[in-house]
């Protein structure tokens, strides 16, 4: 089977853990792979990182410019219309990742999925629907654009669901993060919903929640 191509960081010691960061429109794997020192995790914490990156594809909003992107977005807003065909290819090819993770010996409660605005939307779509136990679910700056299609994976109804989003963000609107929340709500699901003084990108107060968040649920001393 062919995967995305990755960038890949090991763990110091033998990796019992695993996380899948999925980048935004426009960026690539190497985008937050400059986070983990910021995290400061344990020099022994025994996660692994992994960055993949996005095909490339003409995007309609930007001209029809190739670039790197999980899915094309024919209109901006909060309405937005995006290719839902390409979201969920790019979903399917997630999944394949944390499948591979699983061959590794990683086990499928220990693989927490992280995506930020456009890679959250896969993101959403990828762990919800995945017919393992996972870990957790981060959804930084982003939106849920199948939330009326997708099918729930039953296993996965009490999954950690952690949602960042600026409060400025121009990008997409915290009210389309805060839509997504209310939608997992009505759903069944318990989100927490945090929101931080910036606009669409990231800032150190979240990067330390997040460095907390995971060490919390993946049991890092």
């Amino acid at each position: 089977m062919t995967y995305l191509s990755c960038v890949e960081v090991e763990p110091n010691v033998e990796a019992t853990a695993t996380v899948i960061w999925l980048h935004g429109l426009g960026a690539n794997g190497h985008d937050f792979e400059a986070i983990l020192p910021d995290l400061k995790l344990p020099q022994n914490a025994p996660v692994r990182f992994i960055f993949p990156h996005s095909p490339s594809m003409p995007v309609t909003i930007n001209g029809g410019i190739v670039m790197p992107a999980w899915y094309d977005i024919l209109e901006m807003g909060a309405g937005r219309k995006l290719n839902t065909d390409q979201l969920l290819h790019s979903a399917s090819q997630v999944a394949a990742l944390i499948e591979r993770e699983i061959e590794r010996g990683i086990s499928s409660e220990r693989i927490v999925i992280v995506g930020f605005s456009q890679g959250g939307a896969v993101a959403y779509q990828t762990a919800l629907s995945f017919p393992k136990k996972l870990a957790g679910l981060l959804a930084l700056s982003t939106y849920f654009p199948t939330a009326d299609s997708i099918e729930f994976a039953e296993c996965n109804r009490a999954l950690p669901i952690e949602i960042m989003h600026g409060r400025f963000d121009p990008v997409v609107l915290s009210t389309m993060g805060l839509e997504a929340s209310k939608t997992l709500e009505n759903a069944g699901f318990k989100p927490n919903w945090r929101t931080y003084p910036m606009e669409h990108n990231v800032c150190l107060e979240q990067i330390q929640d997040i460095s907390a968040w995971l060490k919390y649920i993946l049991n890092i001393k």
